[in-house]
């Protein structure tokens, strides 16, 4: 009887104890879920009235158009044309930020972005900065912002491992550039676009870019063959066509280090127009912008649009 009721009051504390740990795992289940609903409420405000575009203006064969003037440039929003006020062409500073991909997916290609991250730094002029961050389970910075041609030995240390955390990246650095001087801001991804950890959406992370005026160049860094690759590369084409700048699809090599170098080139020689909206209503909607020239035959690339501050 005695040997019953020991064997009845251990089974109590074995149920006493496991329900006190599922509700220590509901409560940290909770706390997590508030971070990441947090995260999701973030976003990166910028108190200006002025709205920048960075544009990149080609002919035909894919070549720089230079010697444009501003009263070729119309800009309109919502369909209705804006007052230019601001106008920059050709040699004009600028600030980037490369994003390297160090999760355990990226192991056998970290080199080869650390490499084309060198071609980049090769191109910087005195009066423009970079910084290199890398991004796994957490985010981190490598190199400051600086404008060294040299890549810190931080940089040559970097393994693959853990998770990806891409969106919280992107966020992290377009915090940082809109901190900067310069007028003309990039974020450069160099990923294989398999976010699996951040805490803000994809929708969050480019409404915060935009309202700091960066363009975002996305590099795919997935293996070809990957049953995921397609749709990889969309979530990197998005960050790229939204936010104005350009999705390079390369295997490497040669190819990806003249994209690089194409991006520092581009970046330095793109018109940079600012006006302050007609429309002064804090609503927080979606405002498109198109960008026109009084030139036939040209292709204009630039941001399609910013969300409007709210009160």
């Amino acid at each position: 009887m005695i040997k019953l009721s020991f064997e009845k009051s251990r089974s109590i504390e074995r149920s006493r104890n496991i329900g006190i740990a599922a509700f220590a795992f509901l409560i940290l289940l909770g706390a997590f879920q508030s971070a990441i609903a947090q995260n999701e409420d973030e976003e990166l405000r910028v108190d200006s009235s002025i709205v920048l575009l960075n544009a990149s203006i080609t002919d035909g064969g894919g070549r720089h158009v230079s010697g444009l003037r501003q009263p070729q440039f119309h800009v309109f929003e919502d369909g209705v044309e804006q007052p230019i006020e601001y106008f920059s062409a050709e040699l004009t500073p600028f600030a980037a930020a490369i994003l390297l991909d160090t999760s355990g997916s990226m192991e056998e290609r970290v080199s080869m972005a650390r490499a084309a991250a060198i071609r980049f730094l090769d191109r910087l002029r005195e009066s423009d900065s970079a910084a290199i961050y890398r991004f796994d389970s957490k985010v981190e910075i490598v190199q400051p912002f600086s404008n060294s041609r040299d890549l810190t030995p931080a940089a040559f240390d970097l393994k693959a491992d853990g998770m990806t955390r891409m969106n919280d990246a992107v966020y992290e650095a377009a915090v940082a550039l809109s901190n900067r001087p310069e007028k003309r801001r990039a974020i450069i991804v160099l990923s294989d676009g398999q976010d699996t950890m951040s805490g803000r959406s994809m929708d969050k992370v480019l409404k915060s870019a935009l309202a700091a005026d960066i363009l975002i160049y996305t590099v795919d860094m997935s293996p070809v063959g990957n049953s995921k690759r397609a749709q990889n590369q969309a979530a990197l084409k998005q960050l790229a066509e939204k936010s104005g700048g350009t999705f390079i699809d390369t295997p490497g090599g040669a190819a990806m280090r003249d994209a690089f170098e194409k991006i520092a080139n581009e970046l330095g020689t793109q018109y940079t127009i600012g006006y302050s909206p007609l429309n002064t209503k804090k609503d927080g909607k979606w405002r498109r912008i198109e960008l026109r020239v009084a030139k036939p035959g040209l292709s204009i690339r630039t941001r399609q649009g910013y969300t409007a501050e709210k009160k």
